[in-house]
């Protein structure tokens, strides 16, 4: 008989091994925002044991959800899980310490508000961007909230395989669209950026205004901006690119 096909949805096969392997008490991570021009980076925790059933049934990448989808996602998860939470840093913040410190203050900030230590963090992708490295200082962070990182392992697309980190990808995929299309509507001071549409990624109507407008405090002034000057006299230009 011809065994049946593995799912392709997010499941708890890699976690349950994991707790097997004597981690009981797991964290999915995920981080939104990334490859944005403006707004923050915002990294979702999940943490289950192994008192936690099943993920709630449509559990997957946020990616790959409708808004409504994931908006109506949001409280299945959070009855769903142990404990979650996210966290943010802000584009003052990866304007000072760079992308990826700033996606460390935003995971160790998720965690901090969750309440729990993980045996274990699994982190989507093949760079652990949570745990400092040796030669970073603590200065860079030391107005982060002060957590402890547990150990982590990653995996390229857990985001598809671990349910998880698809939940974590949820959580913070919604929270930052909600932050974004507030920052968008404020008193429609920024609305010639269509953040409401584009999330502050680089949708074609986000750099026109750009490059007609400039910047905003919520944009990401360290990143060659469309329409801007730098140092060496070259004016950025971007084509769009996609969510990350």
């Amino acid at each position: 008989m011809t065994p049946a096909p593995r799912s392709k949805r997010p499941n708890l096969r890699v976690e349950r091994q994991l707790q097997r392997d004597g981690h009981r008490v797991l964290a999915g991570m995920d981080e939104v925002g990334r490859g944005a021009l403006a707004g923050p980076v915002t990294v979702g925790v999940v943490v289950i044991d192994e008192t936690c059933r099943s993920a709630p049934p449509g559990v997957r990448d946020s990616k790959l959800l409708q808004p409504h989808a994931r908006e109506a996602m949001v409280p299945r998860i959070e009855r769903w899980a142990l404990c979650h939470a996210v966290g943010h840093a802000s584009a003052e913040e990866i304007d000072a310490v760079g992308i990826i410190a700033a996606l460390r203050l935003a995971g160790l900030r998720a965690l901090a508000r969750c309440g729990v230590r993980p045996d274990l963090v699994i982190l989507d992708g093949n760079h652990d961007w949570l745990t400092a490295p040796e030669d970073v200082g603590l200065l860079a962070f030391a107005h982060a909230e002060a957590v402890e990182t547990p150990p982590v392992t990653t995996m390229v697309k857990a985001d598809l395989k671990c349910s998880s980190v698809a939940a974590a990808s949820v959580l913070a995929k919604v929270t930052r669209d909600r932050i974004m299309v507030e920052l968008g509507a404020l008193d429609g001071e920024h609305a010639v950026y269509d953040w409401v549409g584009n999330k502050g990624y680089a949708a074609p109507e986000h750099l026109d205004a750009l490059r007609l407008h400039g910047p905003s405090v919520w944009h990401r002034r360290s990143w060659r901006l469309p329409g801007v000057m730098h140092d060496d006299g070259v004016v950025t230009d971007l084509t769009s690119v996609g969510e990350r």
